[in-house]
């Protein structure tokens, strides 16, 4: 009876000892224990560089270690409330994506204070002409990209390959826009971090993606959970509402049983065994990155 009930102590700590590392850094949390159930999965980190230079301004390429080449581009823009995240705890993304056939960027972007809007959307377009233009040394083809982000991440995307003047130079290298529980239809501003990252310069209707949906749209995926009380629901189907409205190509998926975060576990080891959301996002990125045209390498 006492080894029993020793037992279950010990696992009650180390439940309560997940469960804070969780709530201090999630991402760090299920990298770690991605990495230990799985491995790299032949995954290799390309690249560590910046785009700028903030300390936020990262950029993490990774790349299969053997894959037919030119591979079509990932980019990963990260969560966070627009206040906290770094690339370097989202790995398992990289490890979840790469060995699908993929080039795979994860980006950063400027947090708090130095991030508030359009901080956030000038970064993002910044880290995707970036990663355009490395991309060929790596094995990736610039022409065939698709954009993904988990909540704050998923609206810095989706707002930057909606509102035109974000990728003027080059928009037509974006194949297609993944969103895992997205804020997009927020305003007026009513919570603390969209107060400090949006009301706190006096942005308006403007900073939502909803009011920025057109017909001419690249193809977008937004997956969300019934459960989640961050972010809720009604985002993005208010915002697939709009693009259809317009006659652009958009994707849902709803999820009965998730709550904010599990769009984004269930790309890490080992819940996305169990799960579709990779599969759908894979299968989502490869069909509208089909098609490819000629490139070269870009002179730095």
């Amino acid at each position: 009876m006492k080894l029993l009930i020793g037992i279950v102590a010990v696992l009650l700590v180390l439940g309560a000892a997940l469960f804070l590392a969780i709530r201090n850094n999630g991402p760090a949390v299920l990298d770690a224990i991605d990495r230990l159930t799985e491995g790299t999965r032949g995954v290799v980190l390309v690249a560590k560089t910046s785009y700028g230079t903030h300390p936020d301004h990262k950029l993490r390429i990774y790349a299969p270690a053997a894959a037919k080449q030119p591979l079509p581009v990932l980019v990963f823009v990260h969560g966070g409330s627009w206040r906290w995240g770094d690339p370097d705890d989202y790995n398992f993304v990289a490890r979840s994506l790469a060995p699908e056939g993929f080039l795979v960027v994860l980006a950063g972007y400027r947090l708090g204070e130095d991030g508030r809007y359009p901080a956030m959307l000038e970064d993002t377009a910044s880290a995707i002409a970036h990663a355009a233009r490395l991309a060929p040394r790596y094995g990736g083809d610039p022409a065939r990209m698709v954009l993904a982000g988990h909540s704050a991440g998923a609206y810095n995307v989706v707002q930057t390959a909606l509102e035109e003047k974000w990728l003027a130079d080059g928009p037509g290298r974006i194949r297609g826009v993944v969103g895992l529980a997205g804020p997009y239809d927020f305003f007026p501003f009513d919570s603390e971090s969209t107060i400090a990252s949006f009301g706190s310069v006096e942005a308006g209707a403007a900073s939502q993606p909803v009011n920025h949906a057109r017909g001419d749209a690249v193809p977008m995926l937004l997956i969300h959970g019934e459960r989640d009380t961050l972010v809720k629901p009604r985002n993005t189907r208010a915002l697939s509402r709009a693009l259809r409205a317009a006659g652009a190509p958009v994707e849902t998926l709803f999820y009965e049983e998730f709550d904010h975060n599990a769009p984004l576990v269930s790309l890490a080891s080992p819940w996305r065994r169990s799960r579709d959301v990779d599969n759908a996002l894979i299968d989502f990125a490869r069909r509208v990155s089909e098609v490819s045209v000629p490139v070269q390498a870009e002179t730095p």
